[in-house]
């Protein structure tokens, strides 16, 4: 902690009041920490303490997705179109960044492709406003893939076709401007669309969940003499052995959500 009276960015000419040193487990296993400052030389720095509050505002949030094609346009001369679709999220800067691609569905033009799930923030920064791109396309060895069609939308309106089984039509840009009558490509419909918490390590850990750690070692001897440098039980007066590295790096975090 500095007491800074200039508008330089140099915090040498800065009065120095105080510090605090702590792991992030420390910080996250008490929500609120609150630790005396301390001066350089380990001394404490008057009365003066810092109080710290943990909260995570990441958007764990998924979206599940369940979606079927009917009548998509057949790109191929032999045999049927070999459809996959990609979702895609808007930039700030109004490019499209690629968020999810399904798997190929081969020779069907009515595909029904498995469940999926894109994080919400991927898709669309956790805003169920913000555009959304969906492109289909005919899947080729060769690696040039055929657009079949494409439409956008956004998460708002994707969860309310989810619920109504409203239709997305896909349309070839290139083909319709070629074909008078040109309806579309094929429609699109979203059998589910959503919006589900993925919880994370901290909230279990918030939510009172109760760790144990157990410890197990193999002592067999296909591990080797420990006295051989070669072993995994091999004691050296230089640092731990593989077995104590591994317990100590997992105690090590652990140990801060104890209460």
């Amino acid at each position: 902690v500095y007491d800074i009276d200039n508008e330089t960015f140099d915090l040498g000419d800065d009065d120095f009041l105080g510090e605090f040193e702590c792991t992030l487990g420390q910080i996250v296993s008490s929500k609120k920490l609150t630790r005396p400052l301390m001066l350089r030389n380990g001394r404490p720095a008057g009365k003066g303490t810092i109080t710290i509050f943990a909260e995570e505002v990441k958007d764990n949030r998924m979206i599940n997705f369940e979606v079927e094609a009917r009548k998509l346009d057949n790109k191929d001369f032999f045999g049927k179109s070999d459809p996959y679709l990609e979702f895609y999220k808007q930039t700030d800067d109004g490019k499209w960044q690629m968020a999810h691609r399904t798997e190929v569905i081969k020779n069907n033009l009515n595909p029904t492709w498995r469940p999926f799930k894109i994080p919400l923030h991927s898709l669309c920064n956790a805003d169920l406003q913000k555009p959304v791109k969906v492109d289909c396309y005919d899947y080729d060895d060769d690696g040039s893939h055929d657009l079949i069609g494409s439409f956008e939308t956004n998460v708002e309106k994707l969860q309310e076709a989810s619920q109504n089984s409203t239709e997305f039509e896909c349309v070839n840009v290139k083909k319709k401007e070629k074909k008078k009558n040109y309806k579309n490509s094929g429609t699109l419909r979203v059998k589910l669309c959503q919006i589900v918490k993925e919880y994370t390590f901290l909230d279990f850990i918030m939510g009172g969940c109760q760790l144990n750690f157990t410890v197990g070692v193999d002592f067999t001897g296909s591990n080797g003499d420990p006295r051989s440098p070669d072993s995994l039980h091999h004691i050296s007066p230089n640092g731990f052995n593989e077995y104590l590295m591994a317990i100590w790096s997992v105690g090590m975090v652990v140990q801060d959500y104890d209460s």
